[in-house]
């Protein structure tokens, strides 16, 4: 069997993929600056947002355990 890391969330399908856009709340801000959103526990990076402010993003590029978006105009 195998175990996950704790505190880990293994995603097998991703909740998210690139060209979507979608509405959010920034969360927290990361420590490169980046604001940190998450779609059904998927963690989104989105730069240039603050923390608290609710925004449409464009989901850019989807790694292994995470997304980076863009605002969306």
């Amino acid at each position: 069997m195998k175990e996950e890391g704790f505190g880990r969330r293994e995603f097998g399908e991703k909740p998210v993929k690139v060209g979507d856009v979608l509405d959010v709340t920034i969360e927290a801000i990361a420590q490169k600056g980046d604001g940190i959103a998450k779609i059904q526990g998927f963690v989104v990076f989105i730069p240039g947002v603050s923390q608290g402010e609710q925004v449409k993003i464009r989901i850019t590029d989807v790694r292994g355990r995470h997304a980076i978006g863009e605002k969306a105009e």
